[in-house]
């Protein structure tokens, strides 16, 4: 229903065309590849793939295509994984309408848009204190496996996998792995 609202929208703009509307981000990629868009507008919560994955994608597959991320997920590491993603712009859904065009024609004309409050807040956070393997080992953590299965995926020792849980405990002040990864979420590291 949102989407087919903000299509609606779009199509009232007299220099903007929808080529394409998409429901799973598994589509993207080939969607993209056979229209050739300007601009892809993408959420970063879909089913299959998601947003930020398929951006990436993208910047391999169409690199003509520039790519505006339209999310409700507005948490400064979320903003810091699509700028490492390379896409374009990235602005929230409570913008208003107007916002959105002008997004879509400032990123179809080269320029980079993100929203002012979220730069500003993902200037004022900092980084993310996990290395690459924690967080590794915490997004599994968060999808529920448990030791075992995390040290068989990732070709690790088990006690290696519980020193890693521990850690990202320890350097989030967590109580324990369930607030660990709420924290790491709510800040959009995972």
């Amino acid at each position: 229903m949102v989407r087919g609202a903000l299509m609606a929208l779009l199509a009232l703009e007299p220099d903007i065309e929808v080529v394409a509307d998409i429901s799973s981000g598994e589509e993207i990629v080939p969607t993209v590849v056979r229209h050739r868009p300007d601009v892809a507008v993408l959420d970063i919560d879909l089913p299959v793939v998601d947003g930020l994955t398929a951006a990436a994608a993208l910047h391999e597959a169409a690199p003509g295509t520039r790519t505006l991320i339209l999310t409700n997920l507005g948490r400064p590491g979320t903003l810091r994984r699509a700028l490492a993603a390379k896409v374009d712009g990235y602005i929230l859904k409570d913008a208003p309408p107007r916002e959105l065009a002008d997004a879509i024609r400032a990123v179809a004309r080269g320029e980079r848009v993100v929203d002012s409050k979220l730069a500003l807040a993902a200037w004022d956070e900092g980084d993310c204190p996990l290395t690459g393997r924690e967080l590794d080992v915490l997004r599994l953590a968060a999808g529920g496996d448990d030791v075992p299965e995390i040290a068989a995926a990732l070709h690790l020792s088990q006690g290696t996998v519980r020193n890693y849980l521990t850690s990202t405990a320890s350097k989030l002040q967590a109580r324990n792995r369930l607030d660990t990864v709420r924290i790491a979420n709510e800040a959009g590291w995972l």
